[in-house]
């Protein structure tokens, strides 16, 4: 499951109402059902802003894991905590506001090799992190039944 840059494509199959089934493009990973929270969904899956949470915080525990190891390091075990603040926007429409990850690592900073330097510049290197914070352009095209367009960028 590459995506060094280039593209990837996951198929999300609804299921029921709000739950969809997610299909990834690697066949060794297994399907997830997502669903939006109650009352709307029945919150038989985590919902799209557990997702981006979980994605923020697994980016940046691994990216954080990747720079400590360069420099020989054994920080194992590594443990994230993420807690999503979400807010209405002007339109009072629900929006993510804010994701704070808290990343626990297992060994003392002590006996970590040039934790300064991993600790300025391993951020830089979480792609969704730095995705989200600068933004980029989502592209929707919607498909009736018949898969003609009738949305598109």
């Amino acid at each position: 499951m590459s995506d060094s840059e280039g593209s990837f494509v996951i198929t999300l199959e609804q299921q029921k109402d709000f739950q969809f089934l997610v299909k990834w493009d690697n066949p060794n990973v297994p399907d997830l059902l997502v669903d939006e929270a109650a009352p709307l969904g029945e919150d038989a899956g985590p919902n799209p802003s557990r997702i981006l949470s979980l994605a923020v915080a697994n980016c940046l525990s691994a990216s954080l894991l990747f720079a400590l190891r360069k420099f020989k390091n054994q920080p194992e075990p590594l443990k994230a905590t993420v807690t999503t603040h979400m807010v209405r926007n002007e339109k009072n429409r629900l929006r993510v506001g804010r994701i704070a990850v808290d990343i626990q690592m297992g060994a003392a900073a002590a006996d970590l090799q040039h934790l300064e330097r991993v600790l300025a510049q391993f951020e830089d290197f979480c792609v969704v992190k730095e995705s989200v914070r600068s933004g980029f352009a989502v592209d929707v095209t919607v498909r009736d039944g018949s898969g003609e367009i009738v949305k598109q960028p």
